[in-house]
């Protein structure tokens, strides 16, 4: 009988050995099966790190880019940029020290923004985390060592491709393709909270309205989402063609304008629960790249509310026709509308990587391109009163600009 209790035995481990190996094949086909469909319903997880942050950033070629993000800060004329070889440079108005910012965890950077009402500290969006760096203004340090940064990571929160601080400072937010949950962080306690909701695929761009009411958060696919930010709760939008590019936000809060993926419109949402705000000014100044079958991006001051325009960046469709930036007024009431107003040529060669407007210019608007070729310059739009051409002062122009807004006129209007 023993020899029979043998041959039993071994065929039951037999057994249950295929039994084991049929159930991992099972689960290893189910799980490939399931990355599959969730990759054939969101493109983009298929991607490098280094090509899902090409794709989703706001700096137009951003792999092959000399520059590859640009922040002015929100008080103080001063800039940062960040390089192709990922060190972030700030330039100050009358000063000679630049300091140049460097750290083992600073790779592919794709976002820049400084801390509202702080004139120290900027955040940077990485790779594998956020840095947010400490930069006393008053130093003379050219090389800041990286323990003035401090490192922010989450688990599965990587790699990130938009920041934006809330207009008081006191909240951080970040995003990341792979990550359905947005991250509202608390840098000085260096913790953070998810806000996750089902459906999108991740999170691409975020941005804060001036109020600090709303927050856009973009997604990979046909739909965004608009939070408002005193009790977390969000409206969805999944009715577009195409996934959120770019967004910008009337200095009020109580317009929201948005380009999409694969179309050249502008949408644009507006908020009717705003109280105080007079409602018969000119929406902002905004600025949108137009790229091939979409517009990439927006752009506004958040400072001013009179008299406006948008400026669209055309395609240089060979090197000796140089890109062209048509400059357009809008306004928003009692429809939206846009007004052909000029325009400002590139150099022969050149393409528009990026805009953004100073957002403390005082006399009109200040717009800073980053060109192809690595170049950044400085368009200023001024604005004076209808008095102004009539023997009134610079300075009475300026005081009327300040009481009645909504008066506000391109200088190059009223001389032509």
């Amino acid at each position: 009988y023993g020899l029979l209790d043998e041959i039993t035995n071994s065929a039951e481990e037999g057994m249950s050995l295929t039994h084991c190996n049929h159930a991992a094949f099972a689960v290893r086909r189910f799980s490939l099966w399931a990355s599959s469909f969730h990759g054939s319903l969101f493109p983009h997880l298929t991607l490098s790190s280094d090509e899902m942050v090409a794709e989703f950033s706001q700096m137009l070629d951003w792999s092959d880019s000399a520059l590859r993000s640009f922040a002015w800060h929100p008080h103080t004329d001063k800039f940062a940029v960040a390089l192709l070889d990922d060190s972030i440079k700030i330039y100050k108005s009358n000063s000679s020290p630049t300091p140049t910012l460097k750290h083992r965890c600073q790779r592919s950077v794709c976002a820049l923004q400084w801390k509202p009402l702080c004139g120290s500290a900027l955040a940077v969006a990485c790779q594998s985390c956020l840095l947010i760096w400490h930069v006393d203004p008053a130093s003379l340090s050219t090389r800041p060592s990286s323990g003035c940064a401090q490192v922010l990571s989450h688990p599965g929160h990587s790699p990130i491709t938009s920041i934006a601080w809330s207009p008081t400072g006191s909240l951080l937010v970040s995003a990341s393709p792979v990550d359905t949950s947005m991250m509202v962080w608390d840098v000085a306690a260096e913790s953070a909270v998810p806000l996750q909701r089902v459906g999108g695929g991740g999170v691409t761009y975020l941005s804060w309205s001036p109020d600090g009411s709303r927050l856009l958060a973009a997604t990979p696919s046909a739909l965004f989402r608009v939070w408002e930010t005193r009790m977390w709760t969000c409206e969805r939008w999944p009715c577009l063609k195409g996934s959120c590019q770019s967004a910008c936000w009337s200095p009020d809060g109580g317009c929201l304008l948005l380009s999409m993926q694969g179309e050249r419109v502008i949408y644009a949402l507006t908020f009717s629960d705003l109280t105080g705000i007079n409602n018969t000014y000119s929406s902002p100044v905004t600025a949108f790249f137009l790229m091939k079958n979409h517009l990439k991006q927006l752009f506004c001051p958040p400072f001013f509310s009179g008299s406006s325009f948008v400026l669209r960046a055309g395609d240089s469709q060979a090197d000796n026709h140089p890109s062209v930036i048509a400059v357009f007024k809008t306004r928003s009431s009692p429809v939206f509308e846009l007004l052909p107003c000029g325009f400002v040529m590139g150099e022969a060669g050149a393409e528009p990587r990026f805009m953004q407007f100073h957002p403390h210019f005082q006399h009109g608007a200040l717009l800073t391109v980053c060109w192809s070729d690595g170049r950044i310059s400085h368009v200023p739009f001024y604005f004076s009163s209808a008095g102004l051409l009539g023997g009134d002062s610079p300075q009475q122009a300026l005081a009327s600009n300040t009481t009645n807004p909504s008066s506000n006129k391109l200088y190059t209007e009223q001389i032509s």
